[in-house]
């Protein structure tokens, strides 16, 4: 049991050892695009995709970086007067650009007031040795985390859903950065079109054998004007119900180490563009059941690690 009275290491109580203060990331929107998408390595992006490439709730890329940060940061602080701040890269491949683009958009934030650091979502295969080396130097100036999505470990359902990259990519830029002493967070999806349990496990296992500090998952939702939304309309998959999904969730963490933070442990998906599952909706219900789960099996993060 971890003294925030959870049985997993959540981010908030990770920040809030480090920080001793509430830490609140500003979801920012580099007007970024990806390597499956614009034909470098494939087209059309990840079929689970929406057109604002996973930034559905990150700034408004018509606004320059700065106005996108203090536009967000002022909502935030009403909820928390005295929070601190983290810029998320969060739309797109945040490092897919020249390394002066990078610097135009990453040096403002950390000069803004209270910004404590800077998170940086990315793919394993976007990542230059040039651009290792400036965020090597970021790292040795602020707080920095590098988000790589993985969503899973299984060639067949990497080709499906167009990731456009191998596992060896990603374990060769988990490497890479971890020698760097970057934190590494990784991203990965459960209920991806015919993935099994035992699959959604196996990934898990693979990842806990890697150095990364940190991870966030997802559960797969099926998004209006998405070739997943074509794909699940020609020919129905089976999506996971709530009381599988917190199965799943629940047993990969039994399998994490106790040191990898949980950074998200469900889906957030706009309800407006959303098809299934429609349970997603009710977030804190699903952290609760989560929760409930832990306690009904007695098991906590780590358990049969």
């Amino acid at each position: 049991m971890y003294p925030n009275n959870k049985r997993y290491y959540t981010l908030d109580y990770f920040y809030k050892e480090k920080f001793h203060s509430k830490i609140a990331k500003v979801s920012l929107n580099g007007n970024f695009t990806c390597p499956n998408r614009d034909g470098t390595k494939g087209v059309g992006g990840c079929i689970y995709c929406s057109n604002l490439k996973s930034g559905d709730y990150a700034g408004d890329y018509h606004d320059d970086i700065v106005t996108q940060f203090n536009n967000i940061k002022k909502i935030m602080l009403h909820k928390w007067k005295d929070a601190k701040f983290i810029g998320y890269f969060q739309a797109g491949t945040n490092t897919y650009a020249s390394i002066d683009r990078l610097k135009e958009l990453f040096e403002p934030i950390l000069k803004q007031e209270n910004v404590v650091g800077l998170s940086i979502a990315t793919r394993p295969d976007a990542i230059s040795p040039e651009c290792l080396e400036y965020l090597s130097d970021l790292n040795n100036r602020t707080f920095l985390t590098v988000e790589l999505g993985l969503q899973t470990i299984h060639d067949k359902t990497s080709k499906l859903i167009n990731r456009c990259h191998s596992l060896e990519e990603f374990t060769n830029m988990v490497k890479e950065l971890r020698k760097r002493n970057i934190n590494v967070v990784v991203h990965i999806i459960n209920g991806l079109p015919y993935e099994t349990k035992e699959m959604m496990l196996e990934t898990v296992k693979y990842l806990n054998k890697l150095d990364i500090n940190g991870i966030k998952i997802h559960m797969l939702h099926i998004l209006k004007n998405t070739r997943l939304a074509e794909m699940y309309e020609k020919k129905p998959f089976h999506v996971l119900t709530k009381d599988e999904y917190i199965d799943i969730v629940v047993s990969q963490l039994e399998l994490l180490r106790p040191d990898i933070v949980i950074h998200r442990i469900t889906g957030d998906p706009n309800p407006d563009d959303l098809i299934e599952p429609t349970w997603l909706i009710k977030k804190f219900v699903v952290l609760n059941d989560i929760d409930k789960e832990l306690k009904r099996r007695d098991t906590y993060q780590g358990k049969k690690c």
